[in-house]
């Protein structure tokens, strides 16, 4: 059998470039709502903040967004026939990813070695983080002015921490298991003490962090002195950038797949869907919404997360914001639970693609492919909040772009992954479908992905966001 090398395979979609982009600018949950609130900025929407007032202030074709806790992000779009107790159309996904992050103490020292103490977050695939060249990144509250503070984003871009791996010759055992202890051996170095002691005084010591990593920061930041900085939200990523890669450049590799594509995925096909030329939002009777969460990687229960009052307390708000009504029109009390059940949420979050090593541990009708469409997660004991009318929808919607879907279940045997999906169905009450592109190495340092899915999962959102008012008129349950 010959195999032929194309050119034209070598091509890269813009959507696929523009989501490197993103991730690559994207090395924190902070960083990743900042990339999404300047898209959004830029495409014309306008900041509201949830501590204000928005009766009066919301309007037809208007399109708004805020942020919480500069980690979560919420955009919206007003349909141009909209009136309050239409229904709203939802895609949610989440901002994190399992990571590294800096303790609060994090000074250590052992053995001529500088040493940065983190915490794990989530549940990564730990053993990928050693050996990597590693980097800060996060927020930082900044005295600016007296008693006055401020939110900063900073992000080293050079390696300045690595997690060394035991040599083989200490460790024999190695290749049969390699073991370790979070606590004791995922302990990042950061410099060694006699280099560090350079230009060292008495004026810099710290009794919480290193003063060489807190002089750096203050350098990055901007700041005149290291004593500004007041607290910190740090993250370690990898500084090897997300690339293109394969023979016919079909896979990414990146970091923070999970969940950054569904994130980007949504975002770009809301923003698709709304641009001023946008001849289906002027005719639209429901609302378009992203909602992308952070903390789902711990369990989203935070005021930041899926599992908080955020979704419904929008939602509130915008029911009662009286917009799309006529004149002095009574809001009824009930609206908002009209509104619930004539609205739609798509759960966005990655998937799990065929391993082709370890075919065995995936159950043999449902292997998912990269290229071959975006996966619908289904699970009888709703650890995936899909149901047989949700999938229904989301068919329906596929249809205007000729968007091919896929099908996972776990075996029986196996464990299996949850979203935020059944999470928010079952506190709002609202009809919810579980999706995902397919990915490889989920929670890893490292992870792959197919570049033809990027492109799959913003068609599969745009047109849901422009049909979903109607599909919903012709599927009769209750």
């Amino acid at each position: 059998m010959k195999y032929y090398y194309s050119n034209q395979a070598t091509e890269t979609k813009k959507e696929v470039t523009d989501f490197i982009k993103f991730v690559n600018e994207s090395p924190s949950p902070y960083h990743a709502v900042e990339e999404a609130r300047l898209r959004l900025v830029e495409a014309g929407y306008e900041e509201i903040k949830e501590r204000d007032c928005w009766i009066g202030k919301l309007r037809n074709n208007g399109k708004y967004y805020f942020t919480r806790n500069k980690s979560t992000i919420v955009a919206f779009a007003v349909g141009g026939k909209y009136v309050p107790g239409n229904g709203v159309s939802i895609v949610g996904a989440h901002t994190d990813s399992p990571c590294l992050k800096v303790k609060p103490i994090s000074k250590k020292q052992n053995y001529g070695y500088l040493q940065l103490g983190v915490q794990v977050y989530g549940g990564g695939l730990w053993h990928t983080w050693f050996d990597r060249d590693l980097s800060i990144a996060g927020r930082v509250m900044v005295e600016t002015s007296e008693n006055k503070f401020e939110h900063k984003l900073v992000k080293i871009a050079r390696p300045i921490l690595r997690v060394p791996t035991l040599a083989i010759h200490l460790d024999r055992g190695v290749h049969e298991a390699f073991k370790f202890n979070n606590e004791t051996h995922l302990i990042p170095l950061l410099a060694t003490v006699t280099k560090s002691l350079i230009g060292d005084s008495d004026e810099e010591k710290n009794e919480k962090h290193h003063p060489i990593f807190l002089n750096l920061l203050a350098e990055e930041l901007g700041c005149n002195a290291a004593n500004k900085i007041h607290d910190f939200e740090l993250c370690l990523y990898d500084t090897q950038p997300s690339t293109i890669g394969g023979l016919c450049n079909e896979f990414i590799f990146s970091a923070r797949l999970d969940n950054l594509m569904m994130s980007f995925t949504a975002l770009t096909a809301l923003i698709n869907c709304t641009r001023d030329t946008s001849e289906t939002l002027c005719n639209d009777s429901n609302i378009r919404l992203i909602s992308l969460f952070d903390n789902e990687e711990v369990g989203s229960q935070s005021a930041y997360g899926a599992g908080s009052s955020l979704l419904e307390s929008t939602l509130r708000r915008l029911c009662s914001s009286k917009v799309g009504a006529a004149g002095n029109v009574e809001i009824s009390q009930t609206i908002f639970e009209e509104t619930i059940h004539k609205s739609f949420l798509i759960s966005a979050d990655m998937a799990h693609a065929v391993h082709p090593n370890y075919c065995e541990k995936y159950e043999e009708n449902h292997r998912p492919q990269m290229h071959q469409g975006v996966v619908i997660k289904i699970n009888a004991n709703q650890r995936y909040a899909t149901t047989a009318t949700t999938s229904l929808v989301l068919r329906e919607a596929a249809k205007k772009y000729n968007v091919p879907l896929q099908e996972f279940v776990v075996k029986n045997d196996s464990p299996c992954g949850s979203t935020i999906g059944p999470m928010m169905s079952s506190n709002l009450g609202i009809r919810t479908v579980d999706i995902g592109n397919p990915q490889l190495s989920m929670h890893s340092i490292r992870e792959i992905a197919g570049t033809d899915d990027v492109g799959h999962a913003i068609k599969l959102l745009q047109g849901f966001f422009e049909d979903f008012a109607k599909i919903d008129q012709n599927v009769i349950i209750d």
